[in-house]
């Protein structure tokens, strides 16, 4: 009997979702893991996968082990202060340092036996200093990454990061034609995009080209524009008052005029027009396509 690539595929994740399982209820039953230089059960078999580096599966647990609940709250204040800028406040990778959650390092280790050297000695070629932390406290960051390892062993879904080769799918030239289309009237590769992949790393390039301001003023405390906004607002008298953007939402609009007032009405009860630098990033977004955004990263990518 033949079976058909996509019967195998069912097959093949329905075998690792039960190696799952069953190594979740074996670690439920023993609890805490097993002394230092205790031997460690073998880890269970997993299926094959594909697809980039942010869609595999943390390595799993050699040993697993549990830890009190203040040691775990006690280690994610410590880490945060002492971690979180290079490996996140949640372990799962920050600027520049890696993903403790994916570490195959974490992975192997029982109770800090391979996490207390690093932290101790540092990691010079690779830009970690050493820490001096005291032994409750490193216990402590032990059982928070333990914790959030634990986390990432058992989390729904496989992808949890944006690795850089997920973004590498896109054609230049194409991405280049794109561009000569429709970004040349406001931006020249030689000019204010001249060295700009040496500015931004690939994904925050991207979330540049989609989104260029995080959030608009009046909604949700989000960042201030990166371009100011202005505004020109005529009032039922026929004066017309103009300056930068402040404020807006359903009800209100408000501007900051050149004396630095703060001045604001009822929407309803005026007229006003809103000039945005970054409109046309906003048009365009709801006409790229897939292959479109890939590819003119891929071109944005080469200007260095």
């Amino acid at each position: 009997m033949t079976i058909s690539e996509p019967v195998k595929r069912a097959l093949i994740v329905l075998v690792a979702s039960m190696a799952a399982l069953t190594s979740l209820g074996a670690a439920a039953q023993r609890g805490a893991g097993p002394a230092p230089g205790a031997a460690a059960p073998a880890a269970p078999p997993q299926a094959p996968r594909r697809g980039s580096p942010a869609s595999q599966r943390p390595p799993a647990t050699q040993t697993p082990q549990s830890y009190p609940p203040g040691q775990v709250d006690a280690g994610r204040t410590v880490f945060g202060a002492q971690c979180a800028f290079c490996h996140g406040r949640d372990a799962a990778g920050g600027a520049g340092g890696p993903d403790l959650t994916r570490s195959l390092l974490v992975a192997e280790d029982v109770r800090g036996d391979r996490i207390a050297p690093v932290v101790r000695s540092g990691r010079a070629a690779e830009g970690m200093p050493p820490f001096s932390l005291s032994e409750p406290d490193l216990a402590a960051v032990v059982a928070f990454i333990h914790d959030q390892k634990a986390q990432a062993d058992t989390a729904n879904g496989d992808r949890r990061t944006v690795d850089p080769a997920d973004l590498q799918t896109g054609n230049a030239a194409a991405g280049q034609r794109y561009f000569a289309a429709r970004c040349s009237r406001c931006h020249e590769p030689t000019g204010d995009f001249a060295g700009l992949a040496t500015r931004y790393p690939p994904l925050t390039l991207l979330q540049r080209m989609l989104y260029p301001r995080p959030a608009p003023p009046g909604r949700g405390g989000g960042a201030p524009a990166r371009v100011p906004q202005t505004v020109t607002v005529t009032l039922p008298s026929g004066q017309v008052v103009e300056g930068r953007l402040a404020y807006r939402d359903e009800f209100t609009i408000a501007l900051t005029d050149a004396d630095g007032w703060y001045r604001s009405w009822p929407a309803r009860d005026v007229k006003f027009s809103v000039d945005d630098p970054l409109q046309a990033h906003i048009d365009q977004l709801a006409k790229y396509t897939d292959g479109d955004m890939h590819d003119v990263l891929a071109y944005l990518q080469t200007l260095r």
